[in-house]
């Protein structure tokens, strides 16, 4: 890039990453003196909850958490082929995919009336929200906050969706990009508000490594060499890198509680994600189809009659 875009870019993008920061803090600040509701109200055509039948338990509850795309409590990067194909693939799971990461207030940005002005005319601010967002929770000086405050937003979605806090019906997070961010937080706010088995996907997972694993009972790593950005992260943040032995990201590695799974050779967006219903494998499956039988796959092994167990164990009680 030449000095003159150098410097339009820095003048443009300057004052908006200043905007953004202060409106991400502000978004924090206002959780902390009350003024989010316990649980944001769904449109009327928007369910808790998709999938298993809610008059049985099923064998798990699955929160999907998107990336820094997320801006409706429908809308996902792939305009939700992946929460479509794990119902579809799995219809023992409840899954929910309303759940908004990047905001304390549990709030979608579309419906707010500066921010449907802003999507007219500055799409990008939208775009940069919610990165900020994900370096505010990732800040040591307002994660903890900030992890209450989704936890919670995850929690209350969760309960209105059918789950039995202590039940035993196991939670699973399934997380895309900057979401991994927000689901590492959340474990310990879950633990406490509903005693949930709770394991974690991350896809292409962007985190600082810093969020206390201890009561996640594991993580599976989606991941691949192609996919830069979830390296930027891993190069980015201390806490990921080796020699931060205490962090909580290593203490989960020493722990044994992380696999590592190979999606090669997805990249994190685009025509070749792993997401993408048109990119073939040799076998001829699509990188889609093949990122959607691993989750299944995990979660089966994981919670297949974990639920069931718990009820006939609190029967029997």
């Amino acid at each position: 890039m030449s000095e003159p875009l150098l410097l339009v870019a820095l003048l443009v993008l300057g004052p908006l990453l200043l905007v953004e920061g202060l409106l991400a803090r502000h978004e924090l600040m206002a959780y902390t003196i009350g003024r989010r509701a316990s649980a944001a109200p769904l449109p009327p055509e928007v369910p808790y909850a998709r999938g298993a039948d809610p008059g049985r338990p099923p064998d798990a509850y699955v929160v999907y958490l998107d990336g820094i795309g997320k801006r409706r409590f429908t809308d996902t990067r792939d305009g939700g082929q992946l929460v479509k194909a794990v119902i579809a693939g799995a219809p023992e799971l409840r899954v929910l995919g309303q759940v908004q990461p990047y905001s304390p207030l549990a709030a979608p940005l579309v419906g707010r009336p500066v921010w449907d002005w802003l999507r007219r005319h500055a799409g990008i601010t939208l775009f940069l929200h919610n990165v900020m967002q994900t370096l505010v929770a990732a800040d040591g000086r307002y994660r903890p906050l900030y992890n209450q405050a989704v936890g919670g937003q995850i929690a209350d979605q969760l309960r209105l969706a059918g789950y039995q806090p202590s039940s035993g019906t196991p939670v699973v997070l399934l997380c895309y990009s900057g979401g991994a961010q927000v689901a590492t937080g959340a474990v310990g706010e879950l633990f406490d508000q509903l005693g949930a088995p709770l394991v974690l996907i991350t896809l292409g997972g962007f985190h600082n490594g810093a969020n206390d694993l201890t009561h996640a009972r594991h993580l599976y790593r989606l991941t691949s060499a192609n996919d830069w950005i979830e390296r930027v992260g891993v190069w980015l943040f201390a806490p990921r890198w080796r020699l931060w032995r205490r962090s909580g990201w290593n203490r989960a590695l020493a722990a044994g509680k992380v696999t590592v799974h190979a999606l090669d050779p997805a990249t994190h967006v685009g025509p070749q994600s792993y997401i993408s219903p048109t990119a073939r494998l040799a076998d001829g499956r699509s990188y889609l189809d093949r990122t959607t039988a691993t989750v299944i796959e995990i979660i089966r092994r994981n919670c297949t009659g974990t639920a069931r167990g718990a009820g006939q164990a609190a029967d029997r009680g």
